[in-house]
């Protein structure tokens, strides 16, 4: 099926969703998300049946209460959206303008949707006092209502009546995590997909971050964090520590924006780590033989 996307956002892992669920175990009874996003990896896990239930948090407040409007009051959220999109058409930029002040000083989770599929590379931007500030894309409009309507009402579809929705730390929601569960993590300050939301750096610092995998470990949770990468020799981020034990994996992610534009062939890998607990889970069992001999032996590395 098209895994609907109804929130469109820089740095979503739509595109390597399918790649990333390669890698889930056979069973998960909660999948928690704590950099939610897009959700994507959510989205794509409860189209495919890979978990029975999920958790979406996101310390960005406005878009997790816009994922509870369109989980929860779809044909509301969708008929708002229609009647923004349709009242800018006189003054596309003017409206904008007006709309992102509105949303400043109320947070409706119609009026982000709206500012989302207006704003420059769907990429969220605010300023030191915690105001959404991206300018608007004038070459566009935004997803038209129909679209948009369908988008709403198909992730509304997946995660319905099993779906919880928080805004907290991440290490708040990593200690809800069992054994049953799976963890998957996109801190949102490293990887190679641009600039992310300024606002999250206090909150994921990199030792801080080593030490909530070390306790995930002790308890034995299932994880997989998306954290570094490259493009060609260049390396982005910092590669996680080896002690944690994680086994590491490369995803294709296409040629890079930059190599395109100089005309280069360089391509760009994301970096994918396995927890310990997942990695042996998986070499255990038969899911290891649907993998590329390169995957297999890092996995019965992992399992040795």
């Amino acid at each position: 099926m098209n895994i609907p996307h109804p929130i469109p956002y820089q740095g979503s892992k739509r595109n390597l969703a399918n790649a990333i669920l390669r890698y889930f175990p056979a069973e998960v009874e909660t999948l928690h998300e704590p950099f939610a996003g897009s959700a994507a990896i959510s989205l794509a896990a409860a189209s495919q049946k890979k978990a029975g239930r999920f958790h979406i948090n996101d310390l960005n407040k406005p878009l997790v209460d816009l994922w509870r409007s369109i989980v929860g009051t779809p044909e509301k959220l969708a008929k708002d959206y229609e009647s923004l999109w349709t009242a800018q058409l006189d003054d596309p930029k003017t409206f904008y303008k007006e709309t992102r002040d509105a949303f400043n000083l109320t947070g409706r989770s119609d009026y982000f949707l709206y500012l989302l599929a207006r704003c420059v590379k769907a990429s969220v931007r605010y300023n030191a006092n915690g105001e959404f500030n991206q300018g608007p894309d004038n070459r566009r409009k935004g997803s038209i209502p129909r679209t948009m309507r369908e988008q709403i009402f198909g992730a509304s579809f997946l995660l319905k009546g099993r779906t919880s929705f928080s805004s907290k730390n991440y290490r708040d929601v990593v200690l809800q995590a069992t054994e049953a569960d799976l963890v998957y993590m996109d801190p949102p300050y490293q990887g190679v997909c641009g600039n992310r939301d300024t606002r999250y750096l206090a909150s994921v610092q990199f030792c801080e971050f080593v030490e909530v995998l070390e306790t995930l470990n002790r308890r034995n949770i299932r994880y997989i964090v998306s954290y570094d990468g490259r493009t060609g020799n260049k390396i982005y981020g910092v590669k996680l520590p080896d002690h944690l034990n994680l086994t590491h994996m490369e995803l294709e992610a296409g040629r890079s924006t930059q190599a395109t534009l100089l005309g280069r062939d360089d391509a760009t890998f994301e970096a994918l780590y396995l927890s310990p607990a997942l990695a042996q889970e998986l070499s255990k069992s038969k899911l290891i033989y649907g993998f590329t001999h390169t995957e297999q032996m890092c996995l019965l590395e992992a399992r040795a």
